[in-house]
């Protein structure tokens, strides 16, 4: 049973709900003011297990709140949302009735408050309970139809669960060693996988940096690009830095970019803590052009974030098809600047973390298709996870359902080119 915190943590939850739901904001930029005023840790648990709960179960939520008032409430009215996080916390949270009654009506202070408590009371009487898995938001629903009814089974699954913990080992010839000692599992050399975990610096080998957090997904990336020694490689749109680390742990020259000054500076912490060094640049990737040609490029370029739902369950409620095909464009030139900028016989390793064709597979026939020096190197089924193949171009694709009785991971898309 959830240990009751009052109003502060409550309060934080519906402004990170707030930015996210009603303003478009990443969860991830708006966590920070949110919190501010939140000292205990025990609050921001709270808090992050409130937002974290409606944004998984926002269509279900938003069910059971339509089917007990007679006029539906508009999604932007303040009492909709306090009413969502109300239910998360006694369906999900256990939270007993009279202390979600007791700290949702504050939070209507001059609004509806009777509505809200005759609702509540109502649902709660009816012992309201949500669907497992849970209903995935419309749109993606019906976009993931493409890849077929399993996928989409699986997305759902994934968004109701909470995901495992990957790391990456900065040695990888150290694998077996830290598996023991975190108490986890390996799916290949220099990853650990945990089901559980506490506090991630409390974990033992975080302030020594031998290892960072990643997605077992996003880490294949840099191992595809495999970096040797002394390389002169660029990391664009870098941040927070879980590629540049493996890049520079593999010996390279790196170059780490990123637009943001915020992100850019998660890379240097990153980098400081794992005694790892690389060169890091606040910059634009479509405007930056390095000293020299380099012999290798990793552009993880910005995209709709959808692969990501199961850790960031707020991209599925910021991202619109309007969006992604503005995305689809900056793609596309983001890949044109960074091809050139290798040397003959250098390589460049693409990826998104979007379970979209249009910035995977679409958008890198169209690259080849644009420039003939340029040629795809596909990837071997044993440079990957046992489990997981490459499809029939030798690119990388990674879905909701892959490797799910190990517990799963993120969705990507990935592709290997060389300059001739």
């Amino acid at each position: 049973m959830e240990q009751i915190s009052g109003v502060p943590a409550r309060a934080a939850a519906l402004a990170l709900l707030q930015a996210v739901l009603w303003r478009g904001e990443p969860l991830d930029r708006a966590i920070e003011r949110a919190f501010r005023k939140l000292d205990a840790p025990a609050d921001r648990g709270l808090a992050r297990a409130i937002v974290s709960g409606v944004l998984r179960h926002l269509p279900d939520l938003d069910a059971l709140i339509d089917g007990a008032t007679r006029k539906p409430l508009p999604d932007d009215a303040r009492a909709r949302m306090v009413l969502r996080m109300a239910l998360v916390q006694t369906i999900l949270l256990e939270t007993p009735p009279h202390a979600v009654i007791a700290t949702a009506l504050p939070l209507l202070e001059g609004g509806p408050r009777r509505l809200a408590h005759g609702v509540l009371s109502t649902l709660l009487k009816q012992g309201a309970s949500l669907p497992s898995p849970p209903t995935l938001p419309a749109l993606w629903a019906l976009r993931w139809q493409a890849w077929g009814e399993d996928v989409v089974a699986a997305a759902a699954a994934g968004l109701g669960a909470e995901p495992p913990l990957d790391l990456t080992l900065r040695d990888a010839g150290e694998t077996a060693v830290w598996t023991e000692r975190l108490g986890g599992t390996s799916l290949m050399p220099g990853h650990v996988r945990l089901a559980r975990h506490g506090r991630i610096e409390a974990l033992p080998g975080f302030e020594e940096g031998a290892w960072w957090v990643q997605d077992l997904a996003a880490s294949l990336p840099a191992r595809l690009l495999a970096p040797k020694p002394g390389e002169s490689v660029a990391d664009l749109c870098a941040a927070p830095g879980g590629k540049t680390l493996q890049l520079a742990a593999a010996g390279a020259r790196v170059t780490a970019l990123d637009i943001s000054e915020n992100r850019i500076a998660r890379v240097r912490e990153n980098l400081a803590r794992t005694g790892l060094s690389a060169e890091v640049v606040a910059g634009d990737a479509l405007k930056w052009k390095p000293p020299a040609p380099l012999d290798a490029v990793l552009l993880d370029a910005p995209c709709s974030g959808t692969g990501i739902f199961r850790r960031h369950p707020d991209v599925l409620h910021l991202k619109s098809a309007r969006q992604i095909g503005e995305l689809v464009r900056m793609q596309a030139a983001l890949m044109d600047h960074a091809f050139a900028m290798l040397k003959p016989g250098g390589r460049m390793l693409y990826c998104v973390c979007s379970l979209e064709r249009d910035e995977g597979e679409s958008q890198v026939a169209a690259f080849l298709s644009r420039t003939p020096w340029a040629r795809a190197v596909p990837v071997e089924a044993g440079e990957l996870p046992a489990g997981l193949m490459p499809n029939p171009e030798g690119f990388v694709r990674t879905l909701p359902g892959h490797l799910d009785a190990e517990g799963g991971l993120d969705g990507f898309f990935m592709a290997r080119i060389a300059r001739d």
